[in-house]
């Protein structure tokens, strides 16, 4: 049992970096890695000469680092997504018939929605930091505070993205699921300080990991004094692992209850009705 688990593993992981690989051979894949980080560049370059109030600190700088934290909450979207067209195509049911495939399944899609999340923060930090003055670029604690924000926070949002795949059957009801991100993302402080929102929006906001995402990834790159902003006018760290470890017990706990009752609905009978209405939707 041990050997074929192992097994899995292994293969889960070359699964993974396999499919991390072909997202960039392939154009529509590509566009999906350079749109989003060049549109949120163009967006940092129009606010980073707009002065937040009389803190003596730009829009832009303060923005940046929010947008790498939001765009790491967004890896949670792109599991949901992949495992609801995953579960459209049949590949879940063909994991399911393996032994140990939900197994290897899991860690294949975290090991390439990983990847590719790394890869498409370095296309928007690279320039980045060259477009926006200010940043903590060459301090080696801000890079090991990236880091941990950056792990923890994929932890925490990742197996959500599992919980939230497992509950849509269609790639179409997905897109139900944007609205409330954008809206969550609006109330988050990533494009405005959320110390300048209502209260109550504030305490809404900081039940979420974006939020906390986006200070832990401000607290790394901005400079001493730009946590006079905030809430509390304090990093918190103490909070940030708090909030982002409660949500990732929270994911681990529920995304295998809820992959395994997924993968033991999956059939083949299924798979054809889901084709099936989706080609009447079509005609």
């Amino acid at each position: 049992m041990t050997s074929t688990r192992s097994t899995a593993v292994r293969a889960g992981f070359t699964r993974g970096w396999i499919e991390f690989r072909q997202s960039f051979t392939n154009g529509a894949d590509l566009w999906s890695h350079f749109f989003w980080p060049l549109l949120m560049l163009v967006v940092v370059y129009f606010v980073k000469d707009v002065s937040f109030g009389d803190s003596g600190f730009f829009l832009g700088t303060l923005a940046l680092p929010s947008i790498l934290g939001m765009n790491a909450a967004f890896g949670m979207i792109s599991m949901s997504q992949q495992l609801t067209v995953d579960r459209e195509d049949g590949t879940l049911l063909r994991a399911k018939a393996t032994p140990n495939g939900m197994t290897g399944y899991l860690i294949g899609k975290i090991v390439s929605v990983s990847g590719s999340l790394v890869v498409d923060l370095a296309i928007f930090l690279i320039p980045g930091m060259f477009l926006v003055p200010g940043l903590m670029v060459n301090d080696s604690g801000a890079w090991l505070t990236l880091i941990w924000v950056l792990l923890l926070g994929m932890v925490a949002t990742l197996p959500i993205g599992a919980v939230l795949g497992s509950a849509f059957s269609s790639a179409r009801a997905q897109q139900l699921l944007m609205l409330p991100i954008i809206a969550l993302i609006g109330i988050s402080g990533i494009f405005y300080p959320l110390a300048a929102f209502p209260a109550w929006l504030q305490w809404i906001a900081q039940v979420f990991p974006v939020y906390w995402m986006g200070l832990g990834m401000r607290s790394a790159l901005l400079p001493q004094g730009a946590e006079s902003v905030e809430i509390g006018e304090s990093w918190r760290h103490l909070e940030t692992v708090a909030v982002l470890g409660v949500w990732a017990v929270i994911g681990l706990i529920l995304a295998p209850i809820l992959l395994r009752r997924m993968a033991r609905r999956e059939s083949g009978s299924s798979i054809a009705e889901r084709r099936e209405k989706a080609l009447q939707r079509v005609g």
